[in-house]
């Protein structure tokens, strides 16, 4: 069994710092500590686990099986923190597209002969009326 130090004390500064999850035997294809800090950063700007899962090369599901090991509280923490910042992100980029539009290129015959401004208010409706995801939480068996 491997034993990670526990974090520094500038982590603390840091939302997305945690102790790595420690594993029986680390694989050098599976989930090594610094594979599993860039799938929270991921996650941070991705926003959803299956994407970040993929950026790392790893599946969803063994994502959720780590997530779900004893001791992996604070990397359940950390995880909790960059799925909202992903949220957060994907929320005002959506508010950003409604208020401002999207300025799209009008072509005729092959050439680009203006601009086009469109509104999309259904967008902004959507992400109004969306109440935001609650991190997920282990049930106690």
């Amino acid at each position: 069994m491997t034993d990670f130090p526990p974090a520094p004390p500038e982590a603390e500064l840091d939302p997305l710092a945690f102790t790595p999850v420690a594993l029986d035997r680390v694989r050098h294809n599976g989930w090594t500590e610094r594979r599993q800090r860039d799938f929270i950063a991921a996650l941070a700007v991705m926003g959803t686990v299956l994407h970040a899962a993929r950026a790392v090369g790893m599946t969803k599901q063994s994502a959720y099986n780590l997530r779900d090991r004893p001791g992996a509280e604070s990397f359940a923490a950390a995880w909790d923190v960059a799925l909202q910042m992903g949220y957060d992100d994907a929320f005002g980029q959506a508010i950003e597209r409604a208020i401002h539009g999207i300025i799209s290129p009008r072509f005729y015959r092959g050439k680009q002969v203006g601009t086009r401004h469109r509104f999309d208010y259904r967008l902004a409706l959507a992400v109004l009326n969306a109440p935001p995801v609650p991190p997920r939480k282990k049930v106690a068996q």
